[in-house]
């Protein structure tokens, strides 16, 4: 299968942002602690990278039509970290993550099979969210696995490993039809990089105490898309991008500011 020019410039800039965003991720979680990973590895990444070229290439009302799409599909990332997180425990990270992609994948088939609008998709994150977030609950830690150097050497073979996947994962989404294409938008590529980083270097409970805490930010990866959805055909695909990531970003920092609150009570 021949790739036009514009599937090269959109795998190079998944590959980009997603290296650099999993990179930075991977360096901040060994420094402040699992719950700052989880607010970055939440971030639309990988999905940003995407929607960029869907622009390019589609009118607003497809960009509208795909952010509902992708708020189902985060409730598949959900239960794709709360199944690493449970994995990650007393496994390796092969099984840990080849089981919760396993996880993803029957998870999209399923709600693939039903009629979805904004409103139902909504919904569907809330419910999942909430469960997912009760559930991984007991996984979570507020500290790091332990210290570690970081060295530029190692930095570059992260980069490298990421980029590595993001390019497998692109390729593949090129082949096998037009609804897992869609559904890869937001198949969680970046958080399975991070793991793949992250696991072998603090270890599987530590690496799975980031995909505990995740289910709070994902939320408000919903509620950017949310936006999007509602305003691309309203105030233009590229100014309701603007605002998706505001919202994505305004809700982390909320509950980061949450988090900070919480622990000077504990502290009092």
């Amino acid at each position: 299968m021949a790739f036009e020019p514009i599937f090269w410039l959109e795998l190079a800039l998944k590959m980009a942002m997603t290296a650099a965003i999993v990179v930075a991720a991977s360096v901040l979680v060994e420094r402040s602690g699992p719950f700052i990973g989880a607010l970055i590895a939440a971030l639309p990444t990988a999905a940003g990278a995407v929607y960029i070229i869907l622009a390019i290439e589609h009118p607003p009302a497809f960009i509208a039509a795909s952010a509902v799409g992708s708020m189902v599909s985060n409730a598949a990332v959900a239960l794709f970290a709360l199944g690493y997180a449970a994995l990650a425990q007393r496994s390796g990270l092969l099984l840990s993550l080849g089981g919760a992609f396993v996880v993803w994948f029957c998870s999209a088939a399923l709600l693939h099979l039903l009629p979805w609008n904004a409103t139902t998709a909504l919904l569907l994150n809330i419910a999942v969210l909430s469960l997912t977030a009760w559930a991984g609950s007991r996984f979570q830690t507020d500290t790091p696995g332990g210290k570690t150097e970081t060295r530029v050497s190692d930095i570059a073979l992260r980069a490298a490993i990421v980029a590595s996947c993001v390019a497998v994962v692109t390729v593949a989404s090129h082949r096998i039809g037009s609804f897992a294409s869609g559904m890869f938008a937001v198949f969680p590529v970046a958080m399975g990089s991070f793991f793949i980083i992250m696991h072998p270097r603090i270890g599987g409970p530590a690496a799975a105490s980031v995909a505990a805490h995740v289910q709070a930010p994902l939320f408000g990866l919903v509620l950017g898309f949310l936006a999007v959805h509602d305003l691309a055909e309203t105030i233009g695909v590229w100014w309701s991008y603007g605002v998706g990531l505001a919202v994505c970003v305004a809700w982390n920092g909320l509950l980061w500011r949450l988090k900070q609150r919480q622990r000077k009570a504990s502290r009092a």
